[in-house]
């Protein structure tokens, strides 16, 4: 079985990256703390099994913002551009990836849309994914 590799990177390249493997899954993010983070209706993530993640360049540059009360919601952008780039949260054993960090197009397509509940109303959607009201492991 081949194993898919692709490349992302921050705004102004600076920090960059290269994915081996598959991401297990592929979400939209409604909630309200993703909709802060991206400044949009949603936040557009893969989720793949950690070590998959290779730093090219700029690993240095990557600042973290953890929500003190949160669970499991941590930031990790590029120090120099401020866009959002993959980070490792231990509490799910994934890392996250934002979808539009990526240099091409991933191998999968979203599956869902999560924190449904939560969206804004002037949100998108009417599409045919699936929606639920917090995480799902599906």
């Amino acid at each position: 079985m081949t194993q898919s590799t692709f490349r992302g990177s921050c705004l102004c390249g600076s920090v960059q990256y290269e994915i081996t493997g598959d991401p297990q899954r592929f979400y939209h993010c409604h909630c309200s703390r993703c909709r802060k983070a991206s400044g949009t209706g949603h936040a557009s993530n893969l989720l793949i099994k950690p070590g998959a993640i290779k730093w090219i360049k700029g690993e240095d540059l990557i600042k973290a913002y953890k929500i003190p009360e949160a669970k499991r919601f941590t930031r990790c952008f590029c120090s120099v551009c401020g866009s959002a780039v993959p980070r490792y949260v231990k509490e799910t054993d994934f890392i996250v990836i934002p979808a539009g960090s990526l240099d091409s197009d991933p191998t999968i397509h979203p599956q869902a849309r999560i924190f449904w509940d939560s969206r804004a109303s002037w949100s998108c959607g009417g599409d045919d994914l699936p929606v639920h009201s917090e995480y799902t492991t599906s």
